[in-house]
């Protein structure tokens, strides 16, 4: 018979549980959403939506205008036969305010399938023979 055995015949067979480890509980910093708008060349702005807000379509269209502002600024020799502009289907990008400013800004949408397979990130597979 193991020591073990012996202490747990002694104890009635019952043995002791460890009390779980408490881990620190910090609090989380939360959930962030940054529009991020990008070409060719690269990054363009980065905007970080303030804490409490939503996306709707009157502060999308004020991106917008910061957009093209950053465009100018950014990509002036690029900036002469106007934007095409490829966004998804979310409720602020088809609202019809969004679509005036798109127009007025002289962005051209790009329309495309909402599960295209060729905006999809294609796997794929290998075999080692």
């Amino acid at each position: 018979m193991t020591r073990r055995q012996n202490n747990n015949q002694c104890s009635g067979g019952i043995t002791a549980i460890p009390a779980p480890k408490k881990f620190r509980v910090q609090k989380s910093a939360g959930k962030v959403l940054a529009s991020i708008f990008w070409d060719q060349d690269g990054i363009l702005p980065i905007d970080y939506l303030p804490t409490g807000q939503t996306i709707n379509a009157e502060y999308y269209s004020s991106l917008l205008v910061q957009l093209k502002d950053i465009l100018k600024e950014k990509r002036c020799g690029k900036f002469t036969k106007g934007v095409l502009f490829l966004h998804d289907n979310a409720p602020a990008h088809q609202a019809l305010a969004t679509q005036k400013k798109l127009a007025y800004l002289d962005f051209h949408r790009l329309d495309h399938p909402p599960y295209s397979p060729d905006l999809a990130p294609r796997t794929t597979t290998c075999s080692l023979d």
